[in-house]
């Protein structure tokens, strides 16, 4: 990278962080002005994090992704760091950001003040997680990202968003706490923060130290696997998502994936090699494996679609989560590949659930399922209506939820399909290839997988035909250009994902590759060069401000 390329790598913090901050200056009344700042905030997140993702993908071979702030080397200065991992994540968040910030410009955004405030920082939060190379930083940016999720959670008032935010600001308020405290066992066994240097030093850490550093990483990992979903912490996770607002619930769809971003990078970087290989993996399968069965039980049990949606979210994080816990690289390439295609199709089906149920009234499902539980349906034959077109709207409608319904479970041809038979095929695959017997956990993911793909089949098309089909009321919604096209954007997207599916793969294969093999990552941030301080036996460097 070239000096202003590096430059580029805190614009992602530095954009909405600047933008949130400038609305603070007008008035609610003037939502013109501050929605206009907010979307051109979020486009050039778009632009440049796709410049990063290019830079990660098609650098040189020297790995020079790394900033210094206010130029103090590692592991003494803060460092931010973007590999293909990090460059992924980022580009997801920003993509996922602009349809949901326009959806909120139909309605929502008016329903409160400072949401756009709290949006921006929401994303300074989340590109700032993605992009640090050390933990307390990530702290930082943790604390961040759910202060800006209270006020949005809460957004539009109410009842059920005031009981759901309470709850949710309990939870994580707990799960700060004890994120300081692991840190602090991290920091006083091991003497630093950086987690390349950490990475480095974990194999020297002995006796008590090492229990008191192993100590600080399993606080550390409940702090995450609380945010990640996983049962039996995730008591939270259903209500929350659910009662929030649909462009709130749409951009909280990638939140839970900040918790298998951070497990991810360090199970592989500090604890993936020597004495700590493989610390924790039966938690992450197991659990995973338990989240699994747990989302599926409650996305055949939901009658609403804003639950179905949030145990939708638990069935994604199980799945990542038990995945990760087998530690292949193969199947973790297609964990990647799922986990961008099933935050994508969560973001637009939290969208769409709120302009289908506008036709419906609030307890039409309710009372649905309880007419046929007691047989008191309307058996009468009714007259049939011949030459009745469908309003285009509810042909929209039901083409987005029946994408969503493929993607949510897994039948072919797209993206939902594609990332499933890749993990699956990892699992069966490998150990067919080397003649090495296939552990039963594997058939159990398998089977799991199989099994959650059919409940959603059956929860969408159950709700589905109770929708769009047999709709008591027979309205139909009014749906704006502007609510409409943020939902069709994500799907089209989904599309895109499935047609670009071999790039696609192969660039989840090197992010893995690469995560692997972290000497690369260390070498880079250890011996980042400063910017104007000629280093011994080598030019000038670049590398921050």
């Amino acid at each position: 990278m070239s000096g202003w390329q590096q430059n580029l790598i805190i614009a992602p913090i530095l954009i909405p962080l600047l933008a949130g901050a400038l609305l603070l200056f007008f008035d609610e009344r003037q939502r013109v002005v501050k929605a206009m700042i907010s979307v051109v905030s979020c486009l050039a997140l778009v632009a440049i994090a796709v410049s990063l993702f290019r830079f990660a993908s098609y650098g040189p071979e020297r790995f020079e992704g790394v900033y210094m702030l206010g130029n103090w080397p590692a592991p003494f200065g803060i460092v931010l760091v973007v590999d293909r991992l990090s460059a992924l994540m980022l580009v997801l968040a920003s993509i996922l950001a602009v349809p949901t910030l326009v959806y909120a410009l139909a309605r929502w955004h008016a329903a409160g003040a400072h949401f756009h405030s709290l949006f921006q920082f929401l994303l300074m939060g989340l590109n700032g997680a993605f992009l640090t190379g050390d933990l307390f930083n990530l702290f930082v940016f943790f604390e961040v990202m759910l202060a800006a999720s209270y006020g949005l959670l809460m957004h539009g008032s109410g009842p059920m968003r005031v009981k759901a935010g309470l709850h949710y600001i309990a939870v994580n308020l707990a799960a700060a706490l004890c994120f300081l405290i692991g840190v602090s066992a991290i920091y006083g066994s091991a003497g630093t923060l950086n987690m390349a240097d950490l990475a480095v030093r974990i194999g020297e850490i002995e006796g008590d130290r090492r229990m008191l550093l192993e100590a600080g990483a399993a606080i550390l990992g409940i702090v995450f696997l609380i945010k990640a979903g996983m049962w039996p912490l995730n008591f939270w996770l259903p209500a929350a998502y659910s009662a929030a607002t649909a462009p709130v619930a749409g951009i909280f769809a990638i939140m839970s994936k900040v918790g298998i971003y951070v497990i991810l990078r360090l199970s592989l970087l500090v604890f993936g090699q020597g004495e700590s290989a493989g610390l924790g993996l039966n938690v992450l399968l197991y659990g995973g494996m338990a989240t699994v069965a747990f989302g599926t039980i409650g996305v055949l049990a939901s009658q609403a679609l804003g639950r179905l949606a949030s145990y939708s979210v638990l069935v994604s994080s199980g799945t990542l989560l038990a995945v990760l816990g087998l530690n292949n690289g193969m199947v973790t390439a297609g964990a990647l590949f799922y986990m961008v295609s099933s935050t994508l199709t969560i973001a637009a089906f939290f969208l769409l659930i709120e302009l289908v149920e506008r036709g419906q009234d609030a307890g039409a499902s309710v009372l649905a399922v309880t007419m046929e539980a007691y047989g008191d349906a309307d058996e009468e034959e009714q007259e049939v209506e011949v030459g009745v077109t469908m309003p285009a709207t509810i042909a929209v409608l039901g083409v987005c939820f029946a994408a969503c319904g493929i993607l949510l479970s897994g039948l072919p041809p797209l993206s939902g399909f594609v990332a499933k038979f890749a993990m699956m095929t990892g699992m069966i695959g490998s150990g067919v290839a080397t003649d090495a017997p296939i552990p039963a956990s594997v058939w159990w993911i398998v089977a799991l997988l199989i099994l959650s793909g059919l409940a959603a089949l059956i929860s969408m098309t159950r709700a589905g035909i109770r929708t769009f089909w047999a709709s008591m009321e027979g309205t139909v919604p009014r749906v704006l250009v502007m609510e409409m096209a943020p939902v069709l954007l994500l799907i089209a997207m989904t599309l895109a994902l499935t047609v670009q599916a071999g790039p696609a793969m192969r660039y989840m294969e090197e992010t893995v590759n690469g995560l692997q093999h972290p000497a690369t990552y260390i070498d880079a941030v250890i011996n980042a060069r400063r910017v104007g301080v000629e280093e011994p036996g080598g030019p000038e460097g670049g590398g921050g401000i």
